[in-house]
């Protein structure tokens, strides 16, 4: 068992057991002139974002902890985004810059389309699992659960974009499904002011999991027994 320094306790954590949970990294969501960036979010937290996924996911690999990629999005005709009674085509940032701007109708978070590839600088590898999915949620409809649960996963830890959205929706999901979830704050990139980093930060380490550091996990993933013992 290993323990990452973590709010409002340490995180106690078993590699064999545990998943690294990587949110949306997409162009999307990441890149100039991807969705956010064209819907006028701030995407200037997100390289730092990205360098300690980057951290997170090698260390992660090396130890033998399950990566795993969400990919959000739809079918190029938007069925999956929901029927005509769906809040989701209200709400949805994307499908709304997509009716102010028909001329970007089919190329935001479609299916095939640039938007929806997750960014070169995190690409999945053999051995990590891919998930899709059409809701914030990464458990709505999707094989998430029966993946992890079919490995004997029960603590996710969680990086990605965005951290008051994307990441808490499947947060808060993978709580009520019995999960131990540590996210990485300085992993995660908000979409909006620092309250609702804040606020998102707040629910987390109140209600629904452990909140860390990139640096505090990827040291407890590496420190052996001895290195523990001798110190």
């Amino acid at each position: 068992m290993k323990t990452a320094t973590a709010a409002p306790e340490n995180f106690d954590f078993d590699p064999s057991d545990t998943a690294l949970i990587v949110v949306d990294m997409q162009n999307a969501y990441a890149s100039k002139k991807g969705y956010l960036d064209l819907a006028g979010f701030d995407l200037s937290g997100a390289e730092a974002c990205i360098g300690n996924i980057q951290t997170a996911i090698t260390a992660c690999r090396e130890a033998g902890v399950l990566v795993t990629f969400l990919q959000n999005g739809w079918d190029a005709g938007y069925v999956e985004a929901g029927g005509p009674l769906s809040p989701n085509l209200s709400k949805s940032n994307a499908m709304k810059t997509m009716r102010r701007k028909p001329e970007l109708m089919g190329q935001l978070l479609a299916k095939g389309g640039w938007d929806y590839d997750i960014i070169d600088d995190l690409s999945p590898k053999d051995g990590d699992l891919v998930i899709p999915k059409p809701r914030y949620s990464g458990f709505f409809n999707s094989m998430l659960d029966s993946a992890l649960r079919s490995r004997g996963i029960r603590r996710l830890v969680f990086t990605g974009i965005a951290t008051n959205v994307c990441v808490e929706s499947t947060l808060r999901d993978a709580f009520h499904l019995e999960y131990h979830c540590l996210m990485l704050d300085d992993a995660t990139h908000h979409a909006g002011p620092q309250f609702v980093r804040d606020a998102a930060v707040y629910n987390v380490a109140t209600f629904f999991g452990w909140v860390g550091s990139t640096a505090d996990f990827c040291t407890a993933l590496t420190t052996t027994q001895k290195d523990s013992i001798d110190a």
